[in-house]
């Protein structure tokens, strides 16, 4: 079971990777053809009106999935900011009540939301909510990808939470907190530096 958890918060870090690149290459084609349709003002006098429809739309699509898709993985690698500076300095038992406490909570919201993400996401199949751009898109579709990234990070919580309640450290300790160290110190003023 741990390897398919892992494989399924990996495989979603990668999906949200991919719909980054498939941002990236979308804004590139757009730029290309903005500028042979610049090329072209300039060389014939007229535009040819190169432009890829409701390319904007399609990015704010893969967006909203990759944002949502990224969610777990970021989780369980500790790339999430968490407000430490209290919890570091209480007791271990303490320490304990308070990430179990936060967990749960976490998990709880994210239930919650990805039940009512969930509801939207039927309720705009069911009642076929297009986008409104030039190319009409069943909402449900982009809405899935944010129901993906939403059941993904309950089950990420989850996992934590129930790690958390054997005894075990939840998976973002000791990832993304020592991100400064093996690296030279920062100099306090321009005495430090010389």
């Amino acid at each position: 079971m741990r390897s398919f958890l892992d494989w399924l918060y990996r495989m979603s870090g990668w999906i949200s990777a991919g719909f980054i690149a498939a941002i990236c290459a979308l804004v590139f084609a757009q730029v290309i053809l903005n500028a042979v349709d610049r090329a072209s003002t300039l060389l014939t006098g007229s535009a040819i009106g190169l432009s890829i429809p409701s390319y904007a739309d399609f990015t704010g699509f893969f967006l909203a999935a990759a944002s949502f898709f990224a969610l777990a993985f970021t989780l369980r690698e500790g790339g999430h900011i968490r407000v430490t500076l209290f919890i570091q300095n209480t007791s271990p038992r303490l320490r304990r009540v308070l990430e179990f406490w936060c967990i749960g909570l976490a998990a709880a919201v994210s239930i919650y939301f990805t039940w009512y993400m969930g509801l939207l996401v039927r309720d705009s199949f069911n009642f076929n909510d297009l986008s409104s751009g030039m190319i009409a898109v069943p909402l449900w579709i982009p809405q899935a990808g944010m129901l993906a990234g939403l059941v993904v990070l309950s089950i990420a919580l989850a996992d934590d939470f129930f790690s958390l309640w054997r005894g075990a450290d939840p998976s973002y300790h000791n990832k993304g907190e020592n991100l400064l160290e093996d690296k030279e110190p920062i100099p306090n003023s321009i005495v430090d530096a010389e």
